[in-house]
């Protein structure tokens, strides 16, 4: 499947970024320090796939997914962070694989039909009354790779603005049952009662934004954010995160909420599409 194809080739280029990224700090001098963050994330996914098909198959049906609880959609997942800083300069990586079903409250939203008027998107409205039962997995691969530059700091806290890329493919597949067909008078089945059509794409962005940490008192608790904002493949993509943390010898411990969405263009697959829930992970530092 193309995203699994597509984490092994880029979790080799990451290896070797590593390799290199090693040597070069070898090669210039002492005071890099990296940071490794495995973690958690539980989110719901919330949207719609808008679905096209070659011409003279039938209609293209929108398919909306969740929300539902996140522990009825995760079926595998690797997440896992880290970064790499010397003086202000940054370079971060964030690496998200998830395979999630959605099956709970799913449904089959309209079909867009292009038999009425040839070469003309048409959409047909289809009743919740109409829908007994819709299941889509998914199966997704987020990778960002960002580059940042401390504008601010102080003993009790830090800002940073950074720069960067996003890239994002998704697999995924559809399966409905309706308790009817969809017809047209006189052009027959637009959408047959049962029916199963899966799609993919692979989208790039590009990312702006800013990150910091702040100190809550003066004990080792601290507050975290991150926000980002990209175009390119999609026509908005935005991720936000807050949170806290708690400092040990080691490293932190966090616990934060998260959101990631994306939109594409109205006749694209995905539209308004959103992943957002708890996080919790380990931050271990190396210097």
């Amino acid at each position: 499947n193309r995203p699994l194809r597509n984490f092994l080739t880029i979790a080799v280029a990451a290896l070797l970024l590593t390799s290199v990224g090693s040597s070069w700090a070898d090669d210039t001098s002492a005071g890099w320090t990296y940071r490794l963050t495995p973690y958690l994330w539980l989110p719901t996914i919330d949207g719609s796939l808008k679905y096209s098909l070659p011409p003279g198959s039938g209609g293209s049906p929108e398919i909306s997914v969740g929300p539902t609880d996140w522990l009825d959609l995760i079926n595998a997942g690797l997440l896992v962070s880290g970064s790499a800083s010397k003086g202000r300069f940054t370079i971060y990586s964030d690496l998200v694989y998830l395979s999630m079903t959605s099956k709970n409250d799913g449904r089959v939203l309209s079909v867009d039909d292009t038999v009425t008027v040839p070469g003309t998107r048409i959409p047909i409205p289809i009743s919740a009354d109409l829908n007994l039962d819709t299941r889509t997995d998914l199966d997704g691969l987020a990778w960002t790779l960002l580059a940042g530059y401390e504008l601010a700091s102080s003993e009790t806290s830090s800002v940073s603005a950074f720069v960067g890329a996003r890239y994002f493919g998704v697999d995924v597949s559809s399966s409905w049952d309706l308790t009817a067909e969809i017809t047209v008078p006189g052009s027959g089945v637009v959408l047959p009662a049962q029916g199963q059509i899966g799609s993919d794409v692979d989208l790039w962005d590009a990312l702006i934004g800013v990150r910091g940490r702040f100190d809550l008192g003066e004990g080792r608790w601290a507050g975290l954010y991150h926000l980002d904002v990209g175009a390119g493949d999609s026509d908005l993509t935005w991720n936000a995160m807050a949170g806290v943390s708690y400092a040990y010898g080691w490293g932190d411990l966090a616990l934060a909420y998260r959101h990631l969405a994306y939109d594409q263009a109205s006749d694209k697959l995905m539209q308004d599409f959103s992943f957002s829930g708890p996080g919790v992970g380990a931050t271990f530092r190396f210097d």
